[in-house]
């Protein structure tokens, strides 16, 4: 028994261990709400996507189940989204008819395509370059994207197929100009499946099924009209149509190999797309439930549920926000609990399927709708506004691209920009001055910029600064112009101490940088030292022969120890006449006898602020 525990526990993770009577109830109860949940939501990105129906509810089974045992949350439970059945219709239909055979194959074979780069980042431990992918970039493709949801939407839920138009532009235009043709029945169905989710979402909280009510009432008064009703006065509801077994259907797809390089880059981005929303759904699960997560486990389990996925008739997925966040507060403490959703789906489709066959497009349009309205997150948008311009804009960039541009391009386009302001960001390192706020005993330093306006004592003859940041070759200009700054002048001390225990970081262009101070230093009379350079920093610099150069003797340990020998070093005949008087060892030098006779009144060394 302990080496089939231990087995579980190495392949699936600890979880295993903690399964009991209890657990498997509480993991049964929500994955009994999340088969509810995913249900109508299934069907509706299924449609988004350019699919069949019963291709979102094979994503809601196949990869759920193997992202939830093979992944590193308990909680995040994964299928068809929103975004990504977007984006996968908008990158493949330039390629093939949606809902074709043809589009049908492409589809699952850049889903085994996403599932291998996905595993291959777990496996090559890259998760860490999920950092990269912004919040503004992702935020930026979801607000579009919910634009982009919403011109699909409006077709079905007025009746109105926009036929022979691409574009987001295109296409807004075409259902303003044929507004006299909607159809009044599908209509009311859109309207009374959003007005009934919403009452039920205002009054019985989100944790209801409000989505699956509002379809139930929709399809009700869709098969209603119907028959009530003349397409010619109220318009035909479209139905969905029968739907096959919710059974996963083994098929691999076929390959045209002469469309792997494109179908390469369609899920390269799709990859991106994905692996940033399980992330961060994921991260933010595991604040709340104070689990640990692993992001290149996290990674192969994504990827691994997409391999399989694509085999058994799934299109690509990922971890759903609107399946986890109910998963948790509804108790789930196992990644059973996505098993036991999956389960009950494949038993409700198969005793009620018969019965989705009448579900109206309409409702079903009207479902996406809220979908998209929740998407556009108007209070993020207005952080962003009032707190961070520069992503605001990156964001604002990321959706109109999103809208009038193809797919991964945008995504693409987006993460370029989060490179660029990450690598101007880098690219400045702060140069910070330092000085004393008194003479005390403790020697404790102070940003001359964080001063508010108090008296800080620094030394005519040696300018201390505090580095912070990488100094690469990306950053030397720079720190080299704000050092050339601090040399310049007559009256420039001469001497340069540098705390660098926040200099994280030094490459062959920074040692070459740190190695021209010293010279420059050294040429106006006065020399440069460190403290407590980081191991790494000092490793460089013993490689490239700079701390030879410089002296082991320049670099300190401790700020009482640099100051004692620096100040051995300085102009004992301008100590003398100095009145700033910053170190305790000033004491030890006489001052003039008239100065001697009066109180020395604080001065600050005049170095400018920048």
């Amino acid at each position: 028994m302990k080496s089939v525990a231990s087995i579980l526990s190495r392949l699936f993770g600890d979880w295993t261990q903690e399964v009991n009577a209890r657990s498997l109830r509480s993991d049964t109860i929500a994955g009994l709400l999340g088969a509810m949940l995913v249900l109508p939501q299934a069907i509706a990105f299924a449609m988004l996507a350019g699919l069949p129906p019963q291709y979102g509810l094979y994503t809601a089974i196949v990869p759920c189940v193997i992202a939830a045992m093979f992944g590193s949350s308990r909680h995040v439970m994964s299928g068809p989204t929103n975004a990504l059945s977007l984006a996968l219709f908008a990158m493949l239909t330039p390629l093939a008819i949606a809902g074709s055979s043809e589009y049908i194959q492409l589809a699952l074979t850049v889903t085994i395509m996403v599932g291998l780069i996905q595993a291959a980042i777990g496996l090559l431990k890259l998760g860490m370059l999920a950092n990269f992918i912004s919040p503004a970039v992702l935020g930026g493709f979801t607000s579009g994207a919910a634009v982009l949801i919403a011109l699909h939407a409006v077709g079905d839920a007025i009746g109105v197929k926009a036929t022979n138009v691409s574009g987001a532009i295109a296409t807004a235009s075409f259902y303003v100009s044929h507004l006299d043709a909607i159809a009044w029945a599908s209509l009311i169905v859109s309207l009374s499946t959003a007005a009934s989710a919403l009452i039920v979402k205002r009054f019985l909280g989100a944790r209801w099924p409000y989505m699956l009510v509002g379809l139930l009432i929709g399809a009700l008064i869709g098969v209603a009209l119907n028959a009530l009703t003349t397409p010619a006065s109220w318009g035909d509801v479209q139905q969905v149509g029968r739907i096959p077994s919710a059974i996963p259907q083994l098929q691999l797809p076929t390959v045209n190999w002469d469309q792997l390089p494109e179908l390469f880059g369609i899920a390269f981005a799709l990859s991106i797309v994905a692996l940033g929303q399980s992330t961060s759904i994921a991260k933010a699960l595991g604040l709340r439930s104070g689990q640990i997560i692993d992001p290149n486990k996290e990674f192969w389990g994504q990827g691994l549920s997409n391999i399989v996925g694509g085999v058994f008739s799934s299109y690509v997925s990922c971890g759903s926000l609107n399946r986890s966040l109910p998963n948790f507060e509804a108790g789930a403490k196992t990644p059973l609990a996505s098993v036991a959703s999956a389960l009950i789906l494949i038993s409700a489709v198969a005793l009620f399927g018969s019965a989705l066959a009448f579900l109206p497009q309409a409702a079903i349009a009207a479902l996406l709708l809220l979908v998209a309205w929740s998407l556009f997150d108007l209070p993020r948008w207005q952080t962003l506004w009032h707190q961070q311009r520069t992503e605001f804009l990156i964001a604002v960039v990321t959706a109109s691209a999103t809208v009038l541009m193809r797919m991964e391009m945008a995504i693409l386009l987006g993460m370029l920009l989060s490179l660029l302001v990450y690598l101007n960001r880098t690219s400045k390192p702060a140069v910070r001055l330092m000085g004393f706020l008194s003479r005390s005993p403790s020697r404790h330093l102070e940003n001359i910029e964080h001063s508010e306006g108090e008296a800080v004592l620094t030394c005519p003859q040696l300018t201390m600064i505090r580095m912070e940041g990488a100094v690469y070759f990306g950053a030397t200009a720079h720190v080299s112009a704000r050092l050339a700054e601090l040399r310049r002048g007559a009256n420039s001390p001469k001497h340069l101490l540098v705390m660098s225990r926040s200099m994280n970081f030094v490459d062959l262009s920074g040692a070459e940088l740190w190695e021209q101070e010293r010279l420059a230093r050294r040429n106006m009379g006065g020399d440069l030292y460190f403290h407590r350079p980081r191991d790494e920093v000092l490793k460089m610099w013993q490689r490239t022969g700079f701390t030879e150069r410089l002296g082991p003797d320049h670099i300190f340990q401790t700020k009482e120890q640099a100051i004692a020998t620096i100040f051995a070093t300085l102009d004992h005949d301008i100590c003398r006449q100095c009145r700033v008087r910053a170190f305790k060892e000033c004491a030890s030098i006489e001052p003039p006898e008239p100065l001697a006779a009066t109180a020395p009144a604080l001065e600050t060394n005049p170095i400018t602020k920048s």
